[in-house]
Order: C-alpha cells, then sequence, then structure tokens
C-alpha cells in the first residue's frame, strides 16, 4: 500500500544549560500541531523518536536522556510586558508520553537567543551591542523568566568564555532571573511549601520515614538527606543508575512526596506526572572527584546536591531544580539550608556530579510567616546547533 512521503517543518536544535532540544516557532508548526492535544504530542514524539523500546531515540532527534530529550515552542507573547511566550515538552523516551508539566531551567537559556534570532522580540529591543533584556512567559507554569543575552554587531553573541560545569566547551553567558519563582502547581495551591511546613516526616512504604522539605519553587522538588538514603552526597550517575533497587526507591519517594503536596491525588497517578516533582538529596560539604575528572574540594562548595529527573540521576543539574535549591538555600531551617550550614544566605555554591554551580536567591519572611522569594537568578549559556528543517513522516501525527 502507499505511504505518505515525509514533511519538513521549519526548526532549530539547540543547547541550552546542560540541556538540549528541539525549537519551534509556534506558527511553523502544522496547523493540526498548532494547538495542545493528541495531534501535537504525536508529532514531538516523531520528532524526538519515541516511543523507543529500545530506549535508544535512534530514529529521532532526542538523545535518549531526560536532558536531551526536549521540546520547545515559541509564539509572540500573549501577555502584557513579555516578549515571547515558551511552553516546554519534556518527551518519554520508551513510552508515548510528553510531559508538559512543568519548565525546563536550563533550556530557559536558549528561549532568549532563539526568541532574537527568529524575529520574536522587537528589533527596537535588541540594541546593536551590549546586553538584550528578553522577558519570558513561561506558559507550562504561569511565570515570568528574565533573559539577558549577550548581543554583538547586531546578532546574538553565542561564542565566549564562560564556562559550565557538565559543559565540554565555553561560551557566551546568558543570566536568568527567575521571576516570583514559587510555582503554582496544580492541586497545591500556589504555595511555596504546600505543606505548610520547612521539614515534614515523609513516610514512604519499603523505604521508611524521611525528613523531607517540599518545596514549589522553579519546579516542585523534594528534597532529603544523602545520609538516610545511605548515601554521602558525592555519587555519580553509575552509583544510582545502575542500581535498580536505588531507582525504585527515588521513584516511590517521589510519588509519595507528590501525594503529599497535593500534585497528585493517588500514588498511582506519578506515572502521568513524570516530569513532576524531582527528587534530591542533600549533604555537606565533602571532596569528590566529578565525572569529568574535575575535583571538587570541600572547601569548593557550600553543599552538595544529587537530583533524579525522568527516573535517573542528572548528569549535572536540571535548571529548574537549581532555582529550588537557591530558594531553599535561602530559607532557615530547610534540608538544604541546613547541609549549607544554616543561617540567612543569598547565594549558595553547590556540588553537582559533573562539578559546582552558584545560584542565587532574595527571601524575605512576611508579617504571617510564609516566606516569599522576589527572583532566583543563574548563569547559563546557549548555542544553536543545527538549523533547518526535521523530518517527519507524513501519517506521524
Amino acid at each position: 500500500m502507499p505511504h505518505p512521503p515525509q514533511i519538513k517543518i521549519p526548526a532549530t536544535y539547540m543547547r541550552g544549560g546542560t540541556s538540549k532540544g528541539v525549537f519551534f516557532r509556534l506558527q511553523d508548526l502544522p496547523a493540526a500541531a498548532q494547538a495542545p492535544g493528541t495531534a501535537r504530542d504525536a508529532l514531538l514524539l516523531r520528532v524526538a523518536g519515541s516511543p523507543d523500546p529500545y530506549g535508544k531515540q535512534t530514529d529521532g532527534m532526542g538523545g535518549a536522556t531526560s536532558s536531551t530529550s526536549k521540546v520547545v515552542i515559541l509564539a509572540p507573547t500573549t501577555r502584557p510586558g513579555h516578549d515571547v511566550d515558551y511552553l516546554f515538552g519534556q518527551v518519554a523516551i520508551d513510552s508515548a508520553f510528553v510531559d508538559w508539566s512543568g519548565n525546563c531551567g536550563n533550556l530557559s537559556a536558549a528561549v532568549g537567543p532563539f526568541a532574537i534570532a527568529n524575529g520574536l522580540v522587537d528589533a527596537a529591543r535588541v540594541p546593536h551591542n551590549g546586553i538584550a533584556t528578553v522577558r519570558i512567559w513561561q506558559a507550562n507554569i504561569g511565570k515570568s523568566i528574565v533573559a539577558h543575552v549577550p548581543i554583538s554587531s547586531g546578532a546574538v553573541q553565542e561564542t565566549g568564555d564562560f564556562e559550565l560545569d557538565g559543559v565540554a566547551f565555553p561560551a557566551a553567558e546568558v543570566q536568568l532571573a527567575f521571576m516570583d519563582p514559587a510555582a503554582n502547581e496544580d492541586g497545591a495551591g500556589g504555595a511555596m511549601f504546600p505543606t505548610g511546613n520547612v521539614v515534614d516526616e515523609l513516610a514512604v512504604p519499603g523505604v521508611g520515614t524521611l525528613r523531607a522539605t517540599l518545596i514549589n519553587a522553579g519546579i516542585p522538588t523534594i528534597f532529603v538527606n544523602a545520609a538516610d538514603l545511605g548515601y554521602t552526597g558525592t555519587e555519580l550517575q553509575d552509583a544510582i543508575n545502575g542500581d535498580p533497587a536505588a531507582l525504585a526507591r527515588f521513584e516511590a519517594i517521589r510519588a509519595h512526596g507528590a501525594v503529599r503536596m497535593g500534585l497528585i491525588a493517588q500514588i498511582e497517578d506519578a506515572a502521568r506526572l513524570q516530569h513532576t516533582p524531582k527528587v534530591a538529596f542533600v549533604a555537606p560539604p565533602a571532596s569528590y572527584t566529578a565525572s569529568s575528572g574535575k575535583a571538587v574540594a570541600a572547601a569548593d562548595v557550600d553543599l552538595l546536591v544529587r537530583a533524579l529527573s525522568m527516573g535517573k540521576l542528572h548528569h549535572a543539574m536540571m535548571g529548574t531544580a537549581a532555582v529550588a535549591i537557591a530558594t531553599a538555600a535561602a530559607i532557615p531551617g530547610t534540608l538544604v539550608n541546613r547541609a549549607a550550614g544554616g543561617g540567612p544566605r543569598s547565594a549558595v555554591r553547590f556540588g553537582h556530579p559533573s562539578g559546582t554551580l552558584r545560584v542565587g536567591a532574595e527571601a524575605t519572611r512576611q508579617s504571617n510567616g510564609e516566606w516569599t522569594v522576589t527572583k532566583a537568578q543563574m548563569g547559563r549559556s546557549a548555542r544553536v546547533l543545527m538549523s533547518g528543517w526535521v523530518h517527519v513522516p507524513g501519517d506521524a501525527f
């Protein structure tokens, strides 16, 4: 029987922070995929090469890890005071599922450069030389991000000497400010601490009762102490990802934490919310050797953090989880703050599997005792890897 030919769709393959993904302008997508729904998801799954029972995404643009199986859709803004609307999709690798429940902080660094290069930012707002301020509406979570993008001779400056642990080569720095990062997640009421506590006792059958900081900032995140799970906080990917029992324990923690945070109604619902919440474990400073072979001394960091994304230990740190780390570190009494030594903090440098990262947050306590954070900040970098078209079979969606 005859088969329809492939179609081609304008797209750009970009690295942002320690992630990479396929970027689209909404207007360039086929008409059926310009609105949310099954057609859009089917198209993006085929672009990434999912679902792939072999777990390799060989027949698509995905890189078979949570950091490299991502898509972004940008459009002219619908929000006053913003320049561009940004929608992020986390594409599952071995199942037919696109998770739209959260943001990607790493790819946020590429949104401003893409928007400028593709005419989504008013040219009058872009200097010939200097820094362009791009006001981004993050549509997944309904938050604002401000990107400060370097411009040289009227074009985005991508090359530079800014080094980011987890990325092999230096590039130009893009400063990001995540405004009012406490997430308005469904069911959580928009509270930074949905339980009202900076530390909870989280009962997880088969694991035990763990002290946990449950926070909505950047992305819903469950922080636990490394020592309570028998870890030191210096672990690299193989120590966790090569241990199926460990991964099952972390998934159980994630599912029970999601229920406690009000993100899902029952444990079984965790399967449909794979991107959120994240699980991370923290520890006081210690020396270790990063995955690149770089020595990280205890004196180089304020604390250690390891985080899981899409069921696996991340090779560095998710940008949204870094926002959660910055926010929790700034609030006395959280497990993150305690691991960093306690007390008021406006910034921390934490150790992750690929090296270190400095993040900051501005936190204030209100008269009612609740904490607010006006913004969290970090430096990332971004670069176009390839531009042109992606090709997908005409019957893919």
